[in-house]
């Protein structure tokens, strides 16, 4: 079976890999990595580094948000640089139809395929266990403004707020305090905004139980520099669900079942 996002070996993610020592505030250390075909540059910072551990498990009540948090170099080497080179052949002999226009550019420009390559390698680094390397243009989509995106994290993180200002006080909301550390990490609005569209047979975000997910990639061409940040939503409902049911379109009856009852 044919999949864009290919299943393989699971390893640990790219932060957990190459884990440094905690750096100031400001100051950014670079791994390169040598497990398997990890070559682009993880790029560790405290601040963002505290939003990324508080993000990984959030209970919210009904749900637990999961999320994560990671910012690499865009300079390649290594593997990377062998599998970026042999994507660059190959989208840039597809056919004339699909080369004119695309949510990263003109493929037929070398600055639009290397945006899409280096969109490619970072799900390859921030999911280990799938290999991304046969997604292309169609698979993406290009933001229309930056406010847009900040609603649209804002509004589903809305209930993670509370729980941030239980661990760390009222004074500076979570919002606010998020998107500062993401401009100073990338300068958010001098980014193009992407966002990868799932295909849920056969990647990370395929899986059962989730009501909501995000996924966006700043992506900084001045600094040679690129942002994921992604958050998905895990019914508890479901988890309690599984001594019961034994799939999901058991849960699936059962749950609509009892709307239909209302």
């Amino acid at each position: 079976k044919s999949r864009s996002a290919r299943k393989r070996l699971l390893l640990p993610s790219g932060a957990e890999r190459d884990r440094k020592r905690e750096a100031p505030s400001c100051l950014w250390l670079v791994g390169v990595f040598s497990f398997f075909h990890s070559n682009m540059k993880y790029l560790e910072c405290k601040s963002l580094e505290k939003f990324k551990s508080f993000l990984q498990s959030v209970d919210v009540g009904d749900y637990t948000v999961e999320g994560n948090l990671e910012a690499y170099s865009c300079k390649v080497a290594g593997a990377d640089k062998k599998l970026s080179r042999s994507l660059d052949e190959e989208v840039a002999s597809s056919p004339p139809s699909l080369l004119a226009s695309s949510p990263v550019g003109p493929l037929t420009e070398a600055g639009s395929r290397r945006t899409l390559i280096y969109l490619i390698l970072t799900l390859n680094h921030i999911y280990p266990d799938y290999d991304f390397s046969l997604l292309r243009a169609h698979n993406f989509s290009k933001e229309t403004g930056t406010e847009t995106v900040k609603a649209n994290v804002d509004t589903l993180l809305l209930e993670t707020t509370k729980a941030w200002s239980e661990e760390n006080g009222p004074k500076v909301t979570f919002a606010e305090t998020l998107w500062s550390v993401i401009n100073e990490v990338i300068s958010l609005y001098e980014c193009d905004i992407y966002c990868y569209k799932p295909e849920y047979e056969s990647d990370p975000f395929g899986e059962d139980g989730y009501i909501w997910s995000f996924n966006y990639f700043f992506y900084n061409k001045k600094m040679k520099r690129i942002l994921y940040f992604s958050c998905r939503a895990k019914a508890k409902a479901y988890d309690d669900s599984d001594d019961t049911f034994d799939d999901t379109e058991d849960y699936s009856d059962r749950m609509f079942g009892e709307m239909d009852d209302i």
